[in-house]
Order: C-alpha cells, then sequence, then structure tokens
C-alpha cells in the first residue's frame, strides 16, 4: 500500500468525522435560531430558554440516529483494521 491508499483512509476518516458532527449538531442550532427569533420577538431574555430545547432536541437525535451512526463508525473501524497489516508492510 501507498501513500494514495493512506491518504483515502484519512479521507474517509474526516469525511465521517464531519458527517457524525454535523448529525448532531446541526438540529441543535436550528432549534437555537428558532428560540433566538422567538426571544427576539418577544424580548425575553432567558439564557435557559434556549439551553432547554437544544438539549431536549440533541438527546433526541441522539437517540433516534445512534445505532446508525454507531454503525458507520464501526464499519470504518473494522475496515482500518483489517486493512492495518497492508499498511504495516
Amino acid at each position: 500500500m501507498g501513500g494514495a491508499d493512506i491518504t483515502d483512509i484519512f479521507r474517509e476518516a474526516v469525511f465521517l468525522t464531519l458527517l457524525l458532527l454535523l448529525i448532531i449538531i446541526t438540529p441543535g442550532l436550528l432549534v437555537g435560531l428558532i428560540v433566538s427569533i422567538f426571544q427576539a420577538a418577544t424580548q425575553i431574555n432567558e439564557q435557559t430558554l434556549s439551553f432547554i430545547p437544544r438539549l431536549f432536541v440533541t438527546m433526541l437525535v441522539l437517540l433516534l440516529t445512534g445505532p446508525w451512526l454507531l454503525k458507520l463508525l464501526l464499519d470504518f473501524t473494522n475496515k482500518v483494521f483489517e486493512l492495518m497489516p497492508q499498511l504495516v508492510s
């Protein structure tokens, strides 16, 4: 295996990391934006009002997509372990 194969593994690792983060963070950001617009419209300046819905949505997303995200991560890890003898030699 050459440098191109190692680069492909690194590229796949970065893509997988970005995918995992975007799936978890994006819904919380959208809910935070909606709550911020609501707070600006009603002039309510309560900090916990934006925290609780974001926490709830993030936990809900983790519950719904957790098994799929874990499967993606385990598949990548198994692939790296299977390729490890070829990378060393």
